[in-house]
């Protein structure tokens, strides 16, 4: 810094630089600024628990027919996936995962793993990862059915209150400054370089599509294709359930959707720890979220600027 200062040969430029140290050394590194309102975050944390415990009764729902069809049949051997199990030759329950003609042995985890009680059971998905732990259909669909209408109806009041307070228009609809910065946005996320200062407050282009995605697409859509798949409702969405291609066509999607919402889960979450982990979830639990403030230097490069103007 002292070097930066003695290189200076116009004097008012020193005496404005060694201000704007002076003023960064007494001014905080930061300030917290309100960045969710308490409805905001009170949805997101429904979402939170109604999406895991959908998740895991979904897979209880999955594991009384572990496998996936196209069409309005499911037909032995014409899956395009499927968990299943089988004997070795010492008598053994080997667990097998069948993607089209592909067979990959995957005991421990999918077909065959250990039961709530530690034996190894004929399941699809492991018990630590569905409700309830043991093979309970019915329990499972009461979980999976309660919790599909918690989360219809608090993203309803999502969508609603986001109109109202044009949350969605001005936070996640993308403009024509968010469209030409997508390349620099792509290459930042590439070297995990992230937003500092006023910046950090507003969505980039990735996170606003990300969120138009989920909200639009993933949300909307596992909902039509759980309806679809429910024989009640064939006289009323027959059309969509024959444009999908039919109800085990829906039950596909439905599935795959549900996976796509754990991807986006997880790159959100090492999002969440790679930009401060404490800062992100104190925005969203309590709204208040610290943005960086100028270092000296900046305020120095600042200062001999302001200069030469």
């Amino acid at each position: 810094m002292s070097a930066q200062l003695e290189s200076t040969r116009d004097p008012e430029l020193a005496i404005a630089a060694t201000d704007a140290v002076a003023e960064g050394l007494r001014r905080p590194r930061g300030r917290l600024v309100y960045r969710h309102r308490w409805p905001i975050r009170l949805m997101h944390w429904i979402n939170v628990i109604a999406l895991t415990i959908l998740f895991m009764s979904g897979l209880q729902i999955f594991n009384a027919h572990p496998s996936l069809s196209l069409g309005n049949r499911s037909d032995p051997g014409k899956e395009i996936l499927a968990l299943d199990a089988r004997m070795d030759a010492n008598g053994q329950l080997v667990g097998v995962t069948r993607i089209g003609r592909h067979e990959f042995v995957t005991t421990g985890v999918l077909g065959v793993s250990a039961g709530p009680d530690g034996q190894p059971q004929v399941r699809g998905f492991p018990s630590w990862l569905t409700i309830p732990s043991s093979r309970w259909l019915a329990m499972g669909r009461q979980w999976h059915f309660f919790f599909a209408w918690v989360f219809v109806l608090n993203g309803l009041c999502y969508l609603g209150y986001s109109l109202a307070t044009r949350h969605f228009q001005r936070d996640l609809v993308p403009t024509k400054q968010d469209w030409r910065g997508l390349g620099r946005s792509i290459v930042d996320h590439i070297k995990f370089k992230h937003p500092h200062g006023e910046e950090a407050l507003r969505y980039n282009i990735l996170q606003r599509l990300a969120y138009l995605v989920v909200i639009l697409v993933f949300g909307i859509g596992i909902v039509l294709m759980g309806l679809a798949m429910s024989p009640r409702m064939d006289a009323v969405l027959s059309p969509m359930v024959e444009a999908v291609g039919g109800r085990q066509s829906a039950r596909t999607i439905h599935f795959i959707i549900a996976w796509g919402f754990v991807a986006f889960v997880l790159i959100h979450v090492f999002e969440v720890i790679i930009t401060g982990a404490f800062n992100q979830l104190r925005g969203m639990i309590t709204g208040w979220y610290r943005i960086d403030g100028e270092t000296p230097a900046k305020q120095v490069d600042a200062a001999a600027e302001n200069s030469h103007d």
